[in-house]
This record gives C-alpha cells, sequence and structure tokens, in this order.
C-alpha cells in the first residue's frame, strides 16, 4: 500500500505557482471553454458550467501564489458574466434583441447560482483568512 506522503508529484507546476493574471486566464479559460460546450449541446446552462465554476475557484486556491487569493474570488464571476455576454446571443441560441437576451441571461446566471455563491464564499474565506494571518503576524512582529 502506497502512502500518500510517498508519492512523487507534490506540485502540479514547477515554481511557487500562478500569478495574478495567470489565475485570471485559467479561470476566464476554463469557464468559456466548458460554457460553450454546454450552450453548444444544451442550448442552456447546467452541471457542465457549474462543475467548471468550481474547478476555477478550488483550481485558483490550489495553483495560485501568494497573494493571489483576492483574484482568486473576484474572477470567476466576472469571468461568467463577460462568456455570457459573448457566448449566449451567438453559440447559445438567444438572439440580440435586448429583452430575450436579459431573459436568457438572468435565467442562465440563476442557474448556477449556488455553485457561483458557494465558491465565491469559500474563496472569500480563504482571503479573509489570509489577511487575517497577515495582520497578525505583523503585529506579532511589531512588539
Amino acid at each position: 500500500m502506497v502512502k500518500m506522503s510517498s508519492l512523487p508529484i507534490n506540485s502540479p507546476i514547477k515554481g511557487p505557482g500562478l500569478t495574478k493574471a495567470g489565475v485570471v486566464i485559467l479561470q476566464f479559460l476554463l469557464i468559456f471553454f466548458f460554457m460553450a460546450v454546454e450552450l453548444i449541446f444544451r442550448n442552456s446552462l447546467g452541471i457542465i458550467t457549474c462543475l467548471a465554476i468550481w474547478i476555477a475557484f478550488f483550481g485558483g486556491i490550489y495553483l495560485g501564489r501568494k497573494g493571489t487569493a483576492y483574484v482568486n474570488a473576484v474572477s470567476p464571476p466576472v469571468s461568467l458574466l463577460i462568456s455570457s455576454f459573448l457566448l449566449m446571443p451567438t453559440i447559445g441560441g438567444s438572439s440580440f434583441a435586448p429583452t430575450k437576451f436579459l431573459i436568457d441571461l438572468v435565467s442562465g446566471l440563476a442557474s448556477v447560482s449556488f455553485y457561483l455563491l458557494t465558491g465565491a464564499g469559500i474563496a472569500w474565506f480563504v482571503w479573509f483568512k489570509n489577511e487575517k494571518n497577515k495582520g497578525s503576524s505583523s503585529l506579532s512582529s511589531e512588539f
């Protein structure tokens, strides 16, 4: 039986991790790609996009450097909104008519809201925890 500590893989990437720009690009491309695939096959958002959102949040936490927690918490909702504006009227089956597009946008965002809120909640918790640890370590080093 192999122990987890004896596995040769410590980190999936070499070096300190992804920079802030790297985390944003990773999350945007992941959400954009899976959202496009789901819109092509289903014409609506669903579980594939939801899992991509969670993977984007947790991948950013896992692969990002120190100091990227804030960007990791902010980027996926913005990426989802930008991807929705780009993909829904083109391949999503929606139209460019404002009323139809806005209805499709709200219903799509509502269908992924649980995953978006839980992922954001965990990402913000990680950021607040890092800020608290940074603040308490700087206070303890002063005294």
